[in-house]
């Protein structure tokens, strides 16, 4: 693990700050940062300038960028600066950038609810992703904002109490209840069979910056480790005492003050850390045309 970043806890100013490459824009006093006076395409050629994006991620959690006219391939030359790409099972990728992930919303689709929840990308395998990199092909005049959430701010400002019942508590998370709730019974339990239900920490560390973080989302379902002596008296302890909790850990994300809400113009980018931020993207355009492309990055497993 690399050594922890001492991060501010309190970045309440929203004066722009200059970088010597890079201008940098606070959102909000929680999370989110817009940089600008930055060409993402180079930033996939110069060591220098990633470095400083990189860091800034850490920061920040989720960066934004206007007016970046990549190419697919500059778009996936970025996100591999972090590390490699992964495919999603089940949304399709662009057949010429494996990596690339299409996710395309139009009068064919018709609404689709996978994302108007609060969730962290693939928390359903063993590795979630690390981070992902996201660009808008094209998008509504009006609407289909992103929200993004800090859940490592989430976890600190939960009730002591709160804390120490949930220390060292585990949790599942599935696609096969997610994803796969739609398909034909064949093909959810070889999805379910490809995709075993990992085990995650509920509260995680980050291993980069050391922080405590909320890590329970749409995709969990049940804790696995909850039915003890110390926690359960009699049966309703347990049901619904657990998914109780479980619900209001979950709904934290849902808390404003946490938030930053993003909205979309043609060729604007956002980079976020998957392992520190949850996200909503709200579907309030249909039957407009949202069409977005992310490049998700591997990540290691939950501790």
């Amino acid at each position: 693990m690399n050594a922890p970043v001492d991060l501010a806890s309190d970045r309440s100013s929203t004066v722009t700050v200059a970088r010597p490459s890079i201008t940098v824009e606070p959102l909000t006093c929680s999370i989110g940062a817009e940089l600008s006076g930055i060409d993402l395409a180079e930033v996939s050629r110069d060591d220098n300038l990633f470095a400083e994006v990189r860091s800034l991620l850490l920061e920040h959690k989720v960066l934004f960028f206007r007016d970046q006219d990549m190419t697919r391939a500059e778009h996936v030359a970025l996100a591999e600066r972090f590390g490699p790409l992964e495919d999603h099972p089940v949304v399709g990728s662009d057949p010429e950038h494996p990596g690339l992930v299409r996710i395309y919303k139009d009068l064919d689709t018709a609404p689709e609810r996978f994302e108007n929840a609060f969730h962290c990308d693939a928390t359903w395998r063993e590795n979630p992703p690390m981070g992902s990199v996201l660009r808008c092909v094209e998008g509504p005049e009006v609407g289909g904002d992103t929200i993004w959430v800090n859940m490592a701010l989430a976890y600190e400002r939960l009730p002591e109490r709160v804390k120490e019942q949930i220390a060292g508590l585990r949790a599942r998370h599935s696609i096969e209840a997610t994803f796969g709730a739609r398909m034909p019974i064949e093909a959810r339990l070889d999805l379910k069979e490809r995709f075993p239900d990992p085990e995650h920490p509920v509260v995680r560390t980050h291993p980069e910056t050391g922080e405590k973080v909320l890590f329970v989302n749409a995709f969990t379902t049940h804790f696995t480790n909850f039915h003890t002596l110390e926690n359960v008296r009699c049966g309703i302890d347990y049901a619904p005492g657990a998914g109780d909790l479980l619900r209001y850990l979950i709904s934290q994300a849902s808390i404003p003050e946490y938030q930053v809400r993003w909205r979309w113009t043609p060729n604007s980018v956002a980079i976020w850390d998957n392992r520190s931020t949850q996200h909503y993207a709200v579907q309030d355009y249909w039957p407009a045309v949202r069409k977005m492309e992310r490049a998700g990055i591997r990540g290691d497993r939950p501790f």
